[in-house]
């Protein structure tokens, strides 16, 4: 199946039915159809050919909907950047895909042209408006809807074609995109589904970037079940976003660590949350404590820990029925995929051991875009001749009845004392304090230790000190565990995706 199909069998089984709120804007499922298909038919006319590239420079909006659909029923591939991208790295991104295409804001209009000047290959900027206070010489997405004919293109690519690429941060600090096929995206869509028991009854608000593929896949799996997506612009206003999910009779509530850190500092009884279903949390693992407390919040709710990562979409999730006995865990492999841990030499390891998690299945993606070496390291051969296992960087260990449990990044493991020292352990501790909002573990260079252990910590109780924080440490953790230094900080550094971004801490 192609990724388009999920909006134009939706279209066709329910046309009226609205599949999208956007600020004010409703939209219908015919819309939307509508809409990609003006915006299709006026890519090809202008050049835009099966397998080009296309960036998405834009926010959460209905004009992102429009382009990611039009870019695939045009036979493209979609590239979406977050709005807040600077200069040189969007830059890099557009020669390294090679992208024809870029959309923008209308406020883009200047960066717009200066790249149209100077990287070859883009040959089509298209703005959202004109820009206020003057005019553009680029098209705008009115223009087009209104020129346009909504008759549906002719499918060009078959499921083995690139549907995206979704750029991630690299070990070298520059960006590196994941390669998906239409049947990448189509099967872990599918296998998300069936485990969240998704019907066209749902309604899901999202509030994650598009940029990030779990914001991402919220839009396709609607679409896919034909359900609603209130699309927001983020988190930055919770009790609007709290208003609308009672307003909107929302049954799905995707977040992340950061978000629900921030709801369980209001008071929830002040809105109406009845209609919620379920919860999903990935990106990072929820401390213990805090799916207790998010459970306690919202009794009624099947809460979902998952993991994941950009190379397999999705990869484990924890049966809600199965929090209780196991809150620690992140689960077993999505439906329809297997996974592993092995040792550094490649053995097979039994329950209890710590090692790398390995996967496999249809949601492995393709590889990192132009870079061979890379998807070498990460992508590598599997039993059956011809298939790709992911290799994921991630370490875990494994229960007697094969629940996951995450332990660290293989490059965040601190080597304190000629000791190997997980920061989630240490971070998990500190978390059972009452009064803690965030905390993030890293290693230092120390001269005597190797590197030493430094905690970033942000809390609720002012009262709260550095000082109480060593003393919970020293009284709940091994000598070795114990941080060097407890700094409690206003607030922790964010990546786009809403993670704790450990890499700009020393």
């Amino acid at each position: 199946m192609l990724v388009q199909e999920f909006l134009e069998q939706s279209a066709e089984q329910q046309p009226g039915k609205t599949c999208l709120v956007c600020g004010d804007i409703r939209l219908t499922y015919a819309d939307v159809e509508a809409h990609a298909n003006r915006l299709a038919n006026a890519l090809m006319d202008h050049g835009f050919a099966r397998g080009d590239r296309a960036v998405l420079f834009l926010p959460n909006s209905v004009e992102l909907v429009f382009a990611i659909f039009a870019v695939l029923k045009a036979g493209g591939v979609f590239i979406v950047i977050h709005p807040s991208t600077k200069q040189e790295k969007l830059a890099y991104i557009l020669k390294n895909s090679a992208a024809t295409a870029l959309f923008a804001d209308a406020s883009q209009n200047q960066r717009c042209q200066s790249l149209l000047d100077s990287i070859p290959a883009l040959t089509i900027a298209i703005l959202t408006n004109q820009p206020r206070g003057g005019s553009s010489t680029l098209p705008t997405i009115p223009q087009w809807l209104s020129s346009y004919s909504d008759h549906r293109p002719r499918h060009q690519n078959i499921d083995l074609d690139l549907a995206c690429l979704v750029y991630t941060s690299g070990s070298t600090g520059e960006p590196k995109g994941v390669m998906s096929d239409h049947s990448n995206v189509d099967f872990a869509t599918s296998s998300i589904i069936q485990y969240l028991e998704n019907s066209p009854d749902d309604v899901i608000i999202n509030t994650l970037p598009l940029s990030f593929d779990y914001g991402l896949y919220q839009l396709l799996m609607s679409f896919k079940f034909g359900g609603r997506l209130i699309l927001e612009k983020g988190f930055a206003f919770p009790a609007a976003i709290l208003n609308r999910i009672g307003l909107e009779q929302v049954t799905g509530f995707p977040g992340v660590p950061t978000i629900y850190s921030m709801l369980l500092q209001m008071d929830l009884s002040r809105f109406n949350l009845s209609s919620l279903r379920y919860l999903t949390n990935t990106a990072a693992a929820l401390p213990t404590s805090h799916i207790q407390a998010i459970r306690s919040a919202f009794p009624a709710v099947r809460l979902y820990s998952m993991y994941g990562l950009t190379e397999t979409k999705r990869t484990l999730y924890l049966p809600p029925e199965e929090l209780d006995e196991r809150p620690g865990s992140v689960g077993i492999p999505i439906p329809g995929t297997e996974a592993w841990l092995e040792d550094e030499e490649g053995n097979h390891l039994p329950a209890g051991e710590t090692g790398e998690l390995v996967v496999r299945g249809r949601h492995v993606m393709r590889g990192y875009w132009k870079d061979p070496q890379l998807s070498a390291l990460r992508f590598r051969p599997g039993a059956i001749p011809g298939e790709r296992l992911c290799y994921t960087g991630d370490l875990f260990r494994q229960d007697t009845e094969g629940f996951f449990y995450f332990v660290a990044r293989k490059d965040d493991i601190i080597k304190c004392r000629g000791e190997k020292v997980a920061p989630r352990e240490i971070e998990n501790v500190i978390y059972q304090l009452s009064g803690v909002r965030e905390a993030a573990v890293i290693g230092v260079p120390d001269p005597l230790l190797g590197q030493a252990i430094k905690a970033f910590v942000t809390v609720d109780d002012p009262a709260l000190t550095e000082s109480d924080l060593m003393r919970h440490c020293r009284s709940n953790l091994e000598d070795l565990l114990v941080p060097q230094q407890v700094v409690i900080v206003p607030e922790l550094p964010k990546t786009e995706s809403g993670k704790i971004n450990k890499k700009v801490l020393s």
